[in-house]
């Protein structure tokens, strides 16, 4: 099976000094599709300039062509389906059918506590997004929507004329945990995964992998309870939290390796960071773009 490559690129820069040119180049290596974090803000970043992933998926959007567009991920933390959905589907418009939503559960970061809320425990981010996902849903296929839930509900809310993509546009489902990957595999298009973060400190790209393994296995069965298992799902590799880090930027022939071990397990895409000095995302942007250029060939892509 083929293996796509995409990139992130982070929301830092000022669209007329250097954003916009990053979303282009991005087309002109190739990627499939390049991605940005919904955060209003991010660890290291904090601090610095991080803009909005919705406006600037936008101009991206009208910047580039065939480019393919996503976030990774969004999440409830500080959003809500009714309102979601009517950017998504104006966005899917604008890009001509090009927009891929990644989506989950949310963390215990920035966003968690900046509307003022106390930041959610973990069964009540699951809980939340239980009835977040099925409701995105519903609004971007259906024209008119009421629904009543404990955290988010929709009444007579309109969605005219829906997505260019129908029934809508895909989901990429982020999720490890057990109630996560059910919602994956009954709504996801694609599922997502960084790894597993415990290992990101001391552990080996060997226990990586089997963790990994691990994690593909659950979404299988989780598949095969709802009886999709025999229908095709992308699997997507946001790199870089791995413990690998960024040694597959290193060279052509170390992200060839990384790749391969990972197109084994099943992955159909990996996304890799858009290098940025002096962060964890740091990276020789030469050797990055000939990564773009020349890996997916040796990958079979």
């Amino acid at each position: 099976m083929s293996l796509r490559l995409s990139t992130v690129i982070l929301p830092v820069d000022r669209w007329h000094e250097g954003g916009r040119a990053k979303w282009q180049r991005a087309e002109e290596l190739g990627f499939h599709t390049a991605y940005t974090y919904d955060h209003l803000s991010w660890r290291t970043f904090r601090d610095g300039p991080w803009f909005g992933a919705l406006p600037t998926l936008t101009a991206a959007a009208v910047a580039t062509e065939r480019l393919r567009l996503g976030t990774l991920v969004t999440s409830p933390n500080f959003r809500h389906p009714v309102t979601l959905a009517k950017e998504l589907i104006s966005l899917d418009d604008i890009s001509g059918g090009r927009l891929t939503l990644g989506i989950g559960a949310g963390g215990s970061g920035f966003d968690a506590t900046a509307l003022g809320q106390e930041a959610w425990s973990p069964r009540e981010r699951a809980d939340r997004f239980g009835e977040f996902l099925p409701l995105l849903d519903q609004l971007l296929t259906e024209d008119a929507v009421t629904r009543h839930g404990t955290h988010y509900s929709a009444v007579e809310a309109r969605n005219i004329p829906g997505c260019v993509q129908r029934p809508r546009l895909p989901f990429a489902v982020a999720a490890t945990g057990p109630r996560g990957l059910k919602l994956a595999a009954r709504y996801g298009q694609a599922w997502v995964t960084t790894g597993d973060p415990s290992l990101y400190e001391e552990g080996t790209p060997a226990q990586s992998v089997e963790a990994i393994r691990g994690q593909m296995g659950k979404l299988g069965a989780a598949r095969a309870e709802i009886g999709r298992d025999a229908g095709p799902m992308d699997k997507i590799l946001l790199t870089g939290f791995t413990p690998d880090r960024a040694r597959p930027l290193e060279s052509v022939d170390a992200f060839v390796d990384f790749a391969g071990r990972h197109q084994d397990l099943g992955f159909t895409e990996l996304v890799v960071h858009w290098p940025i000095a002096d962060s964890d995302f740091a990276a020789d942007e030469a050797v990055f773009e000939k990564i773009a250029t020349e890996a997916p060939a040796q990958l079979g892509a």
